[in-house]
């Protein structure tokens, strides 16, 4: 292969990712990192769901239609947007209140600059790094979607009860592997939690048989009124829940987990020998998990006229006219 096309395939490649770079903030707003640094520790500190929240943000917003922050804005009187989705409503309300105070501290700082999808992107790592897990690239200059439609949420996220088959199929447009499908799963149900709904089917009315019975008898005795009340939640990792590690691995070789689709990735041979390897090791985990997520933030990002610098992040900037 000549030099010439070598250059033009990395410069492409690199163009494809529409001109991010980690510095890209630099001049025009200088305090972009301690500004979401500090911010997000504080929210952190004061509710100690929000890096889980946030992790779950980001995921739901790069799947559909890549990381452009679509997933924040909020349906008007003309359009049902990606929130009004079912699988959008168990979302939780710190995530879109840290980004709502990381927004306005910035737009003070240095107004009309940072997208909020960078916000996103960056606060979500800030997180996982506050809670345990591993610092990573989160390259900068996304821009802002310009739309959210309701039905292209359908068919991009994998619902809790989807088979391993399916799992695979939903990342596969994303250009993650197995593997790496792994690595995420767990990264993002390590310091995750469900509400009862979504697991209910797995303790009544008789008992999922690869759960553990103890766990069962817990999750009953605290989802007994779930219909009724429905901001019940439990922790996916129910023996170190705030804690970003690979226990959650752990937890699914032994039968302790919340959720179905968590457990049968052990029973699968395409994912069993990556739950183990992750079990086992948990620098791998954290390297893994580190990269997959670099490979996720840049997923199909915005640049130039394709988006904007939303004002708001709940409403697109021409939204009242």
């Amino acid at each position: 292969m000549s030099w010439s096309l070598l250059f033009f395939l990395f410069t492409s490649f690199a163009f494809s990712h529409a001109q991010l770079t980690l510095d890209y903030y630099a001049k025009t707003c200088p305090k972009f990192d301690d500004i979401v640094r500090d911010i997000s520790q504080k929210k952190q500190m004061e509710h100690t769901v929000t890096a889980a929240a946030m992790l779950r943000v980001f995921f739901h917003d790069c799947a559909v239609d890549g990381c452009d922050a679509s997933v924040l804005i909020k349906s008007n009187s003309f359009n049902k947007t990606e929130l009004d989705h079912d699988m959008n409503h168990s979302l939780a309300g710190d995530a879109f209140d840290l980004i709502s105070r990381i927004k306005t501290a910035l737009e003070l700082a240095c107004p009309g600059v940072v997208s909020c999808s960078d916000i996103l992107a960056a606060a979500t790592r800030n997180l996982i790094v506050i809670a345990g897990g591993p610092h990573y690239k989160v390259p900068l200059g996304r821009k802002d979607s310009r739309v959210s439609n309701l039905p292209n949420v359908e068919g991009q996220l994998a619902r809790v009860n989807a088979s391993v088959d399916l799992m695979i199929k939903k990342f596969q447009p994303m250009g993650i592997d197995v593997k790496e499908m792994v690595v995420l799963t767990g990264g993002g149900h390590t310091i995750g939690f469900a509400h009862c709904k979504e697991f209910a089917n797995r303790i009544f009315p008789n008992a999922d048989p690869t759960m553990n019975p103890i766990l069962v008898e817990r999750l009953r005795k605290m989802c007994a009124n779930y219909t009724t009340n429905k901001d019940m939640a439990a922790f996916l990792d129910v023996i170190s829940p705030g804690n970003f590690d690979n226990v959650i691995f752990k937890n699914i070789m032994k039968g302790i987990s919340v959720l179905g689709s968590d457990q049968i990735l052990f029973s699968d041979p395409r994912t069993k020998p990556f739950v183990e390897l992750y079990a086992k090791d948990p620098v791998a985990f954290a390297n893994d998990f580190g990269k997959a997520m670099e490979k996720v933030s840049v997923y199909q990002v915005k640049s130039g006229a394709q988006g904007e610098v939303r004002k708001r992040c709940d409403a697109i900037n021409d939204a009242h006219h």
